[in-house]
């Protein structure tokens, strides 16, 4: 049924309410968390705690974690936060104009380089053992999404090396059920990142006392696939990508101002934008490899919502 002229002036009020209540269900529809994740809840200073135990990898999976890349930056376009193609192996459109920034050797653009660099994420599966400020999470399995510095923890227990005496503490698996080690996850808020330097393994235990393999066994059950994150259909394609990183760039659209370093946005996701932003590295030729900082995917994860968001405006 077509409507009049008419009846469009006469329902111009109500056209906006209705505009209105489709906005909020597209944004409580995107802002859905996948409760397959569990983040550690800071208080007001950035400061939290918890103690879990790293799982071994999934039945089926040779791995207990698996490693992605992303980007997020913003440019006159709008908001660039994807994952990078080579998690994959594959060419990236943000790495080949990356490379090419770097290798015209003008500092401005290395400058820019280091604002849009890769992003290193690993993730593996947990158990919260204690979890002050959700309780409830509690005695369950969550995919954990952590950054270089506390795969560095990791790989130290692992691997350990000779301190100054000489003396070399002996190898764990911190993803053993039997003989691993739970895990003291601390975070404080040090010059505007979060901090994870304090986090630490206690002594080697088991995971329970005095209990049955069944147990143990419905533990391993609970736990989720890794390798699913990084599946291939997780991924845009290289042209989409590139057809996101134009837009982002600008290119093709006239007399749009550069906003990439003096971008305001709204108060309202001004806590996130500052979530997204990396910190310094080390200038090398490895211009995209991760900074130690870690990066709070629930801001990234906030960005995306309202690209989605303007995207289908």
């Amino acid at each position: 049924m077509s409507k009049s002229f008419a009846q469009l002036r006469k329902s111009r009020g109500r056209n906006l309410d209705h505009l209105t209540k489709e906005v909020e269900k597209l944004k409580s529809n995107n802002n859905q968390a996948d409760d397959r994740f569990w983040k550690l809840e800071r208080d007001k200073s950035g400061n939290g705690s918890a103690l879990i135990r790293f799982l071994p990898a999934p039945k089926d999976e040779n791995l207990p974690w698996v490693r992605y890349w992303d980007h997020g930056f913003q440019g006159p376009g709008g908001w660039y936060i994807e994952k990078s193609l080579t998690t994959l192996g594959k060419t990236d459109p943000v790495s080949e104009y990356n490379k090419a920034l770097w290798n015209s050797g003008i500092e401005a653009n290395k400058d820019k380089v280091r604002k849009q660099k890769r992003r290193l994420h690993y993730v593996s599966n947990i158990l919260v053992l204690k979890d002050p400020k959700n309780p409830d999470n509690e005695g369950k399995v969550f995919l954990f999404r952590y950054g270089k510095k506390i795969f560095d923890m990791l790989n130290e227990v692992m691997s350990p090396t000779e301190d100054e005496l000489g003396d070399s503490s002996d190898p764990i698996d911190p993803f053993d059920l039997w003989e691993g080690a739970n895990f003291k996850l601390r975070v404080r808020q040090v010059q505007g990142f979060p901090n994870y330097d304090k986090s630490e393994f206690e002594s080697v235990s088991s995971l329970f006392e005095n209990e049955e393999d069944e147990r143990y066994e419905k533990i391993w059950a609970e736990e989720h696939s890794l390798q699913d994150l990084i599946s291939e259909d997780k991924f845009k394609s290289y042209e989409d990508l590139k057809t996101r990183l134009d837009r982002v760039l600008g290119v093709g659209l006239p007399d749009v101002p550069d906003t990439s370093e003096t971008a305001s946005v709204d108060s309202s996701v001004s806590e996130s934008a500052e979530e997204v932003e990396i910190g310094d590295s080390d200038d090398s030729d490895e211009v995209e490899e991760s900074s130690d900082d870690e990066v709070e995917e629930e801001g990234i994860e906030f960005l995306q919502n309202l690209e989605k968001l303007a995207a289908d405006s």
